[in-house]
């Protein structure tokens, strides 16, 4: 990571990152990689302004790691003590007990992601809708998980039916590799259905392609359902439900980053990508997400039907 890590040794005074100060900056967070949180703040830093429109003004779920992967990750979901300013905690009203408030946390700047770090966390994984319409998805997230032994082709021309499908009912869609071995399928839509309108549409998709080759696919989460199959993952469309973010930075080996793909680019892969955080190429291509955010379409059939459940 020669680039990055000049970054971070240029651009840091006495340990900080972004106005946030990092206690313990060469803590190794990745040892099979060197990676250290100086080297992590570091990349978020450069890949601040791809990263933040997929973050910003959304509850987050964390993954937090503070002896870095080698110790106990668990997730994080509300805020601790000693927590940064910079990170906005939020209150929703509970989906049971509408009289009740549950925390989120969510940041809008490059501050709140390295104070983020500083406090160990390593992945980011964002709501599929805003702070502003939190019972509104504005986009539908399907997940191809395969089980060891599945061909990445198999992933592949999953994913390509996924997308095929949306098509001819007038939806775009995207492809994002996990930083896993899998992809998502992501379809920005407009905030006009609620939760389980949303999540009935993607498991209708999901369900119709395990009908049609049940040895392929599955959209039963139960393990012994998905054995030699692709689990599509519909249940990330649920209120509460997150998915990594794209340019997040996976607590995996390599320390591999989640990031957007271009449809062609899925013909030319002859595996899962792997590109760990730090590697330049990434930043420095074109976003293939380009018009993402501006794509304005709606889930077939849905009018203001999430209304009765706004908070």
């Amino acid at each position: 990571m020669p680039e990055i890590r000049a970054k971070a040794e240029d651009t840091t005074k006495d340990n900080i990152v972004a106005g946030i100060r990092l206690t313990h900056p060469d803590r190794l967070l990745w040892e099979g990689q060197g990676l250290t949180k100086r080297d992590l703040a570091a990349w978020y830093e450069a890949a601040a302004d791809r990263i933040l429109p997929h973050l910003r003004n959304r509850p987050l779920t964390l993954l937090r790691c503070p002896s870095g992967t080698g110790g106990r990750c668990f997730v994080q979901k509300h805020g601790w003590p000693g927590l940064s300013d910079a990170v906005r905690r939020v209150r929703l009203k509970s989906e049971e007990k509408q009289r009740e408030q549950d925390e989120w946390l969510a940041v809008d700047d490059t501050a709140g992601l390295i104070a983020l770090v500083q406090m160990g966390v390593l992945e980011l994984h964002p709501w599929g809708a805003t702070l502003d319409d939190p019972d509104r998805p504005d986009r539908l997230i399907l997940d191809l998980d395969p089980e060891e032994g599945v061909a990445w082709n198999a992933v592949v021309e999953g994913a390509l039916a996924i997308r095929d499908r949306l098509d001819a009912l007038g939806l775009q869609s995207f492809v994002k590799a996990t930083g896993g071995k899998g992809l998502h399928v992501v379809a920005p839509l407009e905030p006009s259905a609620g939760w389980d309108e949303v999540r009935d549409f993607a498991h209708g998709l999901a369900s119709g392609l395990a009908e049609e080759r049940p040895g392929r696919y599955t959209a039963n989460p139960l393990k012994e359902a998905r054995k030699g199959r692709i689990y599509i993952d519909y249940l990330r469309n649920g209120r509460g439900a997150s998915a990594v973010a794209a340019w997040s930075v996976r607590a995996r080996a390599g320390a591999p980053v989640a990031f957007p793909l271009d449809w062609g680019d899925l013909e030319g892969l002859e595996g899962a990508p792997a590109v760990p955080a730090g590697d330049p190429a990434l930043l420095r291509s074109r976003d293939p997400w380009q018009g993402f955010f501006e794509l304005r379409q709606r889930l077939p059939g849905a009018s203001r039907t999430g209304a009765g459940q706004a908070a």
